[in-house]
C-alpha cells in the first residue's frame, strides 16, 4: 500500500509540475533572434502568436516551413506573429544557410534552455506555441503545422469570444 502511495504523489508531483510549465509559458517571454532583435510576448498583444519549435533535420519540420511563411506572410502586418525556434543544430552559419535556402521570413531564434524554460520543451518536433492576441497559451500542438490548419484555428477561437 505504501508503495502504491509514492507512486500515486509521483504522479500527482509530476502532472502539477507539467501544469506549472504550461502555466509559466504563458506568462511572458523574451527571446533574442538571430539578427540581435529581442521579441516578448508583450510587444505582440493583440496579435496571435505562434512559436514554432524546428530542426534542420526533421522532415515534418521542412514541410511546414512554406504554410508558415505564408502565413507570416500575409497577416504579419494584421493579426499574426510567427516566431521559429531552431534546435538541436551543428552551428549558427548552419541554421542561417537553412534559413536562406528555404526563405524562412519570420524572425529565427537558436533554441537552448533559457527558451525552453521560459517557453516550453521540446520533447517533439515540430511543436508549435500558440498564443492568443490577449497573450494567453491557448494550444500546443505537437507535430506538423499547416496554414490550413492554423487559419482555422483562429477562426474558430475568435468566434467564440
Amino acid at each position: 500500500m505504501l508503495k502504491k502511495n509514492h507512486f500515486l504523489i509521483g504522479l500527482l508531483l509530476a502532472f502539477l509540475m507539467s501544469l506549472g510549465n504550461i502555466a509559466h509559458a504563458a506568462d511572458s517571454f523574451a527571446l533574442m533572434d538571430t539578427a540581435g532583435k529581442k521579441h516578448t510576448l508583450a510587444q505582440y498583444k493583440g496579435k496571435w502568436v505562434l512559436v514554432n519549435y524546428w530542426a534542420t533535420w526533421c522532415p515534418p519540420c521542412l514541410e511546414e516551413v512554406p504554410d508558415l511563411v505564408a502565413l507570416y506572410d500575409s497577416r504579419k502586418n494584421k493579426d499574426v506573429m510567427v516566431i521559429g525556434v531552431v534546435f538541436d543544430y551543428e552551428s549558427a552559419k548552419d541554421v542561417a544557410d537553412y534559413v536562406d535556402d528555404m526563405l524562412m521570413s519570420y524572425p529565427i531564434v537558436l533554441g537552448d534552455d533559457e527558451v525552453s524554460r521560459q517557453i516550453g520543451n521540446a520533447d517533439v518536433l515540430p511543436t508549435t506555441y500558440i498564443y492568443n492576441p490577449k497573450g494567453e497559451l491557448v494550444k500546443i500542438k505537437h507535430g506538423k503545422v499547416t496554414k490550413q490548419y492554423l487559419e482555422t484555428f483562429i477562426a474558430g477561437s475568435t468566434q467564440k469570444k
